[in-house]
């Protein structure tokens, strides 16, 4: 498919999904009827890792006629799982077009490698580890090289499943880093420290415990999430999330929340809702 051929099934994503979270389209279905659309680049790098003794992939997109020294304090979003954002999302052409748009900002995006089994929980699942690499040593390595904004409400925080448990745990634990959240069916369920054993909920223990900040956060999680994880043991990713939802609002958060009727724990619900999401954080 060319590049101008996806620019029509985007723009109904788009319709489609703005009326869920009561955004406007920006003038974003017009903009995406011309074939002009820049694009951006996306490069691979390596990040040293001194929490784990090796370097960690990660890929850098910047936006279309960026200039080093010309583009200052751009906007900066960090999605997790970024494999998926870029094969499945197809995210530097959303990102091309809700920028062409202006239902964002010009932003840089640093999307991190996605591990498998094992090695993804102990990324994602309320890791303590994690949380510290990205605060200590990512961001830090971003703006060593690229001139993002260190306003919080220019920067957001992204991802789908565990990786939306830990855009959010990652949010409160550090506040003033991220001031927007996207969690796409986080799995809000898990214990502490990658735990599949009771108690469970362990983040939303937490919330109250942690110096309340302007974050504002993006909940999604569809209604066909709703059998119990772990084989029915812990709870399911629809409950947790209406649980978390409660929690956050009750602590003094900012939270937008939308249920996907019939959505399911899969990047087929999460990609078309994907490009309005986004635009709403920003």
């Amino acid at each position: 498919m060319t590049r101008v051929a996806r620019i029509r099934p985007l723009a109904a994503w788009v319709r489609a999904t703005f009326a869920g979270v009561g955004v406007s389209l920006l003038g974003l279905a017009g903009a995406h009827a011309a074939p002009s659309i820049q694009a951006g680049t996306v490069q691979e790098f390596q990040i040293p890792s001194r929490h784990q003794g090796k370097n960690r992939r990660v890929w850098v997109y910047t936006p279309p006629g960026y200039v080093a020294s010309r583009d200052t304090s751009l906007a900066l979003l960090l999605a997790l799982d970024g494999n998926d954002f870029l094969q499945e999302f197809h995210f530097a052409h959303v990102v091309d077009s809700l920028q062409a748009a202006g239902a964002t900002p010009r932003l840089i995006a640093v999307l991190m490698d996605k591990r498998s089994g094992a090695e993804r929980r102990d990324d994602l699942a309320n890791r303590a580890w994690f949380v510290d690499f990205v605060a200590d040593e990512v961001l830090p390595w971003v703006r060593s090289r690229w001139r993002v904004s260190r306003d919080p409400g220019r920067t957001a925080i992204a991802g789908t499943s565990a990786g939306g448990l830990a855009a959010v745990h990652i949010a409160l634990r550090r506040p003033g880093l991220f001031g927007n959240v996207l969690s796409q069916s986080g799995a809000f369920w898990r214990g502490n420290e990658d735990s599949n054993s009771a108690p469970f909920l362990w983040l939303l223990s937490q919330v109250g415990r942690w110096p309340l900040s302007a974050v504002r956060l993006h909940l999604e999680v569809g209604t066909a999430e709703n059998q119990g994880t772990l084989g029915g043991t812990a709870p399911s990713i629809l409950s947790a999330n209406r649980a978390m939802r409660d929690t956050l609002r009750a602590h003094g958060y900012e939270v937008t929340y939308v249920e996907v009727p019939n959505g399911v724990h899969d990047v087929e619900t999460w990609a078309p809702r994907f490009p309005a999401a986004l635009a709403a954080l920003f």
